[in-house]
């Protein structure tokens, strides 16, 4: 099973490569097999890209708007039409299942095409400002060169996630892919440039940590876009901050889903467990702290581990399957020591914890994992796994477990379950976390803005929100009549 594409890097409307870059190995985890051989970008493959984004940018910046937009929603129309193609391609580059990926991934892509390329003609107009004779107005200018630095669990839908608000913008983008995952951006800028997007406008380099710095560190590029983990965007912020660059960033999480007792329980279990075992549990935004209040809680658990236990993990390829392998090795290393972690400070281990049967000796294949019985201070209740692992707290009253979620140095999301909407809407204002959901969990349209707060980022992808973040107001102030001096 082969998915080698004609070259590393994708650079002014051509594959480019450089044989002097470090090779590594894209690697399918479903059976370990070597599928692609790549090589990160050199200093000057960098270099290349952001200059052809750079030379690009300024005449499609001149465009309208509604001009840049068709070409946006061509796009999204193509990536629709290989739909299929473009799923396979992400569960060969993720793990994930197929029946995921063909309704998750390059499908939310084409919807943020298709959506900033339809607003942006009203979006990004300004203001105009009385001033009794004279009058002001004010536009939004693009920044210029942006860098997009994606991860490795939804590496399609991230490429479009964040090109198409700095496109439509009429910025230009230089994306990097997670090295674990580095197939699926390339084809993006493909469909992109195949869309009629000019030369140059989206480049796509791979490389590891050590690339990074090399984009976020360039003297030309204006806007860094970073979705990764806590660690990394400190880093990648204190950098862009030292040369007062823009930045987003879009980071790690330890959501608390809170269900009380008159929640439905089976979409409170269903919720729980979609925010918990979807794409194999490595999603930033995971109600990994499922807290339940003590009325219910012996059903929910019962109910959960039933259902927990049906879930068909098997190869991704196939429809049936619903969970699929870890990223990498290294990532299922990291989650099975935390599973041994939770053993040790006491936590109940309800189901899981081990390695599947029948399933490839070489995938990175581990079970959908319940710990019941947990309690705050366990580092399975406090660290972030990204991993299908349950953390399943309980809590007597509302006061007490809003306190509860709230501490973490966290902030990406939150749920909440009951059938009490005046409590839902009570409890959603009082969790400190950027994105919630009431009755639900894991919906990210790109109509509703998405992002964290305290140490899990800043900015918003998707929404109208995100075309504050890829461009800067411009202020101008018209007088109409002689100005008058003292001088």
């Amino acid at each position: 099973m082969k998915a080698q594409p004609p070259a590393s890097h994708f650079i002014d409307g051509e594959y480019v490569e450089d044989t002097a870059g470090t090779a590594f190995d894209s690697i399918y985890p479903a059976t370990g097999e070597v599928i692609a051989r790549l090589h990160a970008a050199t200093p000057a493959i960098v270099d290349r890209a952001i200059a052809a984004a750079k030379r690009a940018q300024g005449e499609w910046a001149a465009m309208s708007p509604t001009a840049r937009g068709r070409i946006l929603k061509r796009a999204a129309d193509i990536m629709r039409t290989r739909n299929r193609e473009l799923s396979e391609l992400e569960t060969l580059d993720t793990g994930k299942p197929i029946q995921e990926t063909i309704v998750a991934d390059p499908t939310s892509g084409a919807d943020a095409f298709e959506f900033f390329g339809g607003v942006a003609a009203a979006a990004l107009n300004g203001d105009y400002i009385p001033l009794g004779g004279d009058f002001a107005f004010t536009k939004r200018v693009p920044l210029g060169v942006c860098v997009g630095i994606g991860a490795w669990n939804y590496p399609q839908q991230i490429a479009c996630w964040k090109g198409a608000p700095a496109l439509i913008a009429g910025n230009a983008m230089v994306f990097k892919p997670s090295e674990n995952t580095p197939l699926g951006a390339l084809k993006i800028a493909e469909i992109l440039f195949e869309a009629g997007l000019p030369k140059g406008l989206y480049n796509v380099i791979q490389g590891d940590r050590s690339t990074g710095p090399l984009l976020v560190n360039h003297k030309d590029v204006a806007k860094v876009s970073l979705t990764g983990s806590v660690e990394t965007g400190r880093k990648v912020a204190g950098a862009a901050a030292s040369q007062l660059k823009h930045v987003t960033m879009e980071l790690g999480g330890k959501s608390p889903l809170i269900v009380f007792d008159d929640a439905d329980l089976e979409s409170a279990i269903g919720g729980a467990m979609l925010g918990n075992f979807y794409s194999t549990g490595q999603v930033c935004s995971n109600g990994t702290r499922v807290f339940i209040q003590k009325g219910i809680k012996e059903r929910f658990l019962s109910r959960l581990k039933e259902r927990t236990e049906k879930i068909i993990i098997g190869d991704p390829m196939i429809e049936e399957t619903q969970l699929g392998p870890m990223v990498s090795r290294a990532q299922l290393d990291k989650v099975f020591a935390y599973i041994e972690k939770g053993k040790a400070e006491g936590a109940t281990l309800l189901t899981g914890g081990g390695i599947p049967n029948d399933v490839s000796a070489e995938g990175t294949y581990i079970q959908p994992t319940v710990f019941a019985d947990v309690t705050d201070e366990m580092t399975i209740a406090r660290e972030e796994i990204f991993g299908p692992v349950m953390c399943v707290l309980d809590f007597d009253h509302e006061d007490e477990v809003i306190e509860r979620a709230n501490g973490t140095e966290f902030g990406l999301s939150a749920g909440v379950f009951t059938s009490d909407l005046t409590r839902a809407h009570r409890v959603a204002d009082r969790l400190e976390a950027g994105t919630l959901w009431i009755n639900t969990y894991n919906l990210a349209p790109v109509e509703v803005p998405f992002g964290g707060s305290k140490q899990s980022g800043f900015g918003r992808e998707n929404s109208l929100a995100a075309l504050n973040h890829y461009t800067e107001l411009k202020s101008v102030y018209v007088a109409m009549s002689p100005v008058q001096s003292p001088y």
